[in-house]
């Protein structure tokens, strides 16, 4: 099993050094035993933009996978998506992985200027459907050239489905090669019965087995719950759009708190569940975090 990291861009502090956190990250990410450098997208909040970012990051590393997780199609026209996701591939030289979701909040297609109506997994669907076609090559605007520049892998990246519903997961079975899931409670059973959902689907679309994901949020501590602290304050910040007494309900059971120890035993159940990959979201801007992590990791992988 592989494990991947997720940029601190959710992070209130994350713009205190300008680009400096973001570039430290990615350069120890690189550095580091570490699969994938991952990072999301929203509209509505002060994250880095992730289309620009990609350029950055692609610039930043020179080995491990770029994984947006997630991109929200909707918010997007789907050929300059195509193109820009395209040109992200061709920079980082191949190594683009690409989450797509429906996306939970409906301020972010306000902010967009996105038809709410089309926050379905059909709105979704279609819009991945013109992109694989520009992927391809096809004409889809009826300009002289078609649109380019191709992706480096015929056809266009590696695809993710961001979700935890079965119906989206079965939806996505035609189009995806895989899953990026997130588990809340760190419940391995729930985990692994999502994996066996998606396998039937893309088994029972005709399509190679899917690579299976997962990911969730962690804070190190010395075993004394000092990090459960640290997530509570993450949440209240990243899921600003919940009320505040939901978020504090969630908080003292989501994610991964404890000992590198601990974190070992936690990764170590994920593979016996069978994931391809875990990507870990950070909690903390400290870039400290990138190598006690890659400690862990250096000892899984």
């Amino acid at each position: 099993m592989f494990v991947g990291l997720t940029l601190p861009v959710m992070e209130p502090d994350v713009w205190a050094d300008g680009p400096a956190t973001l570039e430290a990250w990615a350069r120890a990410i690189d550095a580091g035993p570490f699969s994938s450098l991952c990072f999301g997208e929203r509209m509505a909040f002060d994250n880095p933009e992730t289309l620009t970012l990609l350029g950055a990051v692609a610039a930043w590393t020179s080995r491990v996978r770029l994984v947006t997780t997630v991109i929200v199609p909707q918010l997007h026209d789907p050929v300059l998506l195509a193109k820009s996701l395209a040109t992200g591939d061709q920079l980082s030289r191949g190594r683009l992985t690409v989450g797509f979701g429906v996306g939970g909040r409906r301020e972010d297609y306000r902010a967009a200027g996105a038809d709410p109506a089309t926050q379905t997994m059909r709105g979704m669907a279609d819009r991945v459907a013109v992109m694989q076609r520009v992927w391809r090559g096809e004409n889809v605007t009826g300009a002289t050239l078609p649109v380019g520049p191709p992706p480096v892998r015929a056809g266009g990246p590696e695809l993710l489905v961001g979700t935890t519903g079965r119906k989206t997961i079965r939806s996505a079975a035609s189009w995806a090669d895989g899953l990026a899931g997130v588990t809340l409670d760190l419940a391995a059973a729930g985990v692994a019965d999502l994996f066996d959902v998606t396998r039937a689907a893309w088994a029972e679309a005709g399509r190679p087995s899917p690579r299976l994901t997962t990911s969730f949020w962690v804070a190190l501590d010395d075993g004394d719950g000092s990090g459960r602290g640290q997530i509570h304050r993450h949440l209240r910040h990243y899921m600003n759009w919940l009320p505040v007494d939901l978020v504090d309900a969630m908080a003292p059971t989501t994610g991964f708190v404890g000992t590198p120890a601990q974190l070992r035993e936690v990764l170590a159940t994920f593979a016996d569940v069978g994931a391809d990959e875990v990507h870990l979201i950070p909690t903390d801007s400290d870039v400290d975090q990138v190598h006690r992590l890659a400690d862990i990791v250096g000892e899984v992988v």
